[in-house]
């Protein structure tokens, strides 16, 4: 695949934060108008590998290129340009907890679009129905469930009507119905709007649902990709403990220690 097929391309990227290493050498490339499911533990990277795509943060090393512009490059301007065409859905939903849902969802358009109060009203009441949640417009973020603030979230996510859509663990904290309902609105929302989408989380189940494309990250790189088909599949080790959620693997389940029968009859005092 060519990269003017990628909307997102990142070449031995490396990253470090507080002396620690995160990224180490990735590579990685998103495919336009489908969606992509970045999985792996927590704390391997997933979440700042949206921070560098969105130029929120630069890497040590290596090229990252976001609908053909090296993003490390950009200057601000430039870089506030380039980020109108994305959508972000936080961990949590991040409504403004003071602006009822009308106003959450109207807020992007009236920063950044100027436009006639009749025609805002039109665009929020039409992705409020996207979602399912029009009338629920009066309501004010702390009235509503965990599924409700995804999907207002995610209302506001698509506002701007963005080539790509980032989802940072879009199922958090959601009971099986509003998680059922959130895949079927990214699946459907990707396609009736065109855009991409990079969903990154440790559902399994959901991630293997949605995606076209699945990429494993651990110790700071790529472990294993291909198709929901192929990475279920997969023969190795670290793929299948964290696909089937087994105990025991590569990812051991005991911590290490010294022998237990030395350690448990050890005359030193200390613990």
């Amino acid at each position: 695949m060519t990269d003017s097929e990628n909307i997102v391309v990142l070449t031995d990227i490396r990253l470090s934060r507080a002396g620690k290493t995160v990224l180490d050498g990735l590579n990685l490339t998103v495919p336009r108008n489908k969606v992509t499911a970045i999985i792996g533990p927590s704390g391997v990277g997933k979440t700042s590998l949206l921070e560098l795509i969105g130029g929120r943060l630069k890497p040590d090393q290596g090229y990252l290129l976001l609908d053909g512009q090296s993003v490390p490059d950009l200057s601000r301007g430039d870089l506030f340009k380039l980020r109108r065409k994305l959508g972000m859905l936080f961990q949590g939903g991040a409504l403004l907890s003071d602006l009822n849902v009308y106003e959450n969802i109207a807020f992007p358009l009236r920063e950044h679009a100027r436009l006639p109060e009749p025609v805002l009203r039109q665009l929020i009441l039409m992705k409020l129905d996207m979602v399912g949640l029009r009338g629920a417009r009066q309501l004010m973020p702390a009235e509503l469930s965990g599924g409700m603030t995804r999907r207002v979230a995610l209302a506001r996510a698509i506002i701007m009507d963005p080539a790509m859509v980032m989802y940072d663990e879009p199922f958090t904290g959601l009971d099986p119905i509003s998680k059922a309902i959130i895949v079927k609105l990214i699946r459907e929302l990707n396609h009736t709007l065109g855009m991409t989408s990079i969903v990154v989380t440790h559902d399994v189940a959901e991630a293997m649902q949605i995606a076209d494309y699945v990429y494993m990250m651990g110790n700071g790189k790529v472990l294993a990709s291909g198709t929901p088909a192929e990475m279920a599949g997969s023969q190795r080790d670290d793929v299948k403990q964290f696909m089937q959620g087994l105990p025991d693997g590569p990812v051991h389940f005991h911590y290490t220690a010294d022998d237990y029968l030395a350690d448990l009859f050890d005359g030193d005092s200390r613990q």
